[in-house]
């Protein structure tokens, strides 16, 4: 069984590295705030102090990071610990730029793969994400089979890109069911009759993520995802819907509760 340096264990990275703690692979985890790791911990994995002391060891390094600066953070204090053969799962949204970057810091003999996820809390937990898998996932797969099912997007870079262009879809289409329902509202339709007849048709996806419980996305990591968007190309209806989660969002809620704001706002 190969030994796993899992890097990040917010919201997503907790329940996934359980995952595969679960399945038998030997663990050594590591996050920013050291207290969030004490349940896995207490599962049996081992406490890094460090990112190069969590990848010392290892034969795979996931990262499950907030964002681009995370991740280059973590990469510059890890990098050279690194063996090599080892083989490095960046799993965050931090957009193909970062997976490039990333890939130009790794020593030689080290192979990157970026494989981003679709899914929210609920499937972390019962390893039912969407895996967009870019570049050689030879040798990682059976990992991978544990959190999702994978999808090979292809060369290394366009898992991480097709991340964005899923998230910027559903994320702004949230902003949109909720200015639909805002619309409804001034119109004296009833919520009910509303929201149903807008399940019922080509947005029925976004319109159920809207009303979503129990799953967590958080706003603020949202408004990142449309941000490396907008720095990519001109994209008029995200930065909108952008500017209105900038405006409503509050730090660590779910977009749902930031989309409920905006349909009110």
């Amino acid at each position: 069984m190969e030994h796993i340096a899992f890097l990040g264990l917010g919201h997503m990275g907790a329940p996934m590295a359980r995952r595969l703690l679960a399945a038998g692979h030997p663990s050594t985890v590591w996050n920013r705030t050291a207290g969030k790791a004490g349940p896995l911990v207490a599962e049996g994995a081992g406490l890094a102090a460090s990112p190069a002391d969590a990848v010392r060891d290892a034969d795979v390094v996931i990262s499950m990071l907030a964002g681009p600066d995370a991740l280059e953070a973590v990469a510059e204090a890890a990098a050279q610990a690194l063996r090599p053969g080892v083989r490095w799962i960046e799993m965050s949204t931090v957009g193909p730029d970062a997976v490039h970057r990333l890939a130009a810091r790794l020593p030689e003999g080290v192979t990157l793969v970026d494989a981003p996820v679709m899914g929210s809390t609920d499937k972390a937990a019962s390893g039912a994400l969407g895996i967009l898998a870019g570049g050689d996932t030879a040798g990682v797969e059976h990992l991978l089979a544990h959190l999702g099912n994978v999808t090979r997007t292809g060369p290394l870079g366009s898992g991480a890109a097709l991340k964005l262009v899923l998230n910027s879809a559903v994320i702004s289409g949230i902003a949109v069911v909720a200015e639909a329902l805002r619309l409804a509202d001034a119109l004296g339709l009833d919520d009910g009759t509303a929201r149903t007849a807008l399940a019922g048709g080509p947005l029925a996806g976004v319109v159920a993520r809207a009303h979503a419980e129990g799953v967590h996305f958080d706003a603020t990591l949202a408004l990142k995802d449309l941000d490396l968007a907008t720095k990519t190309a001109r994209l008029p209806v995200i930065e909108a819907a952008s500017e209105h989660y900038r405006r409503v969002a509050e730090p660590g809620e779910d977009i749902s509760r930031a989309a409920a704001r905006i349909r009110t706002a």
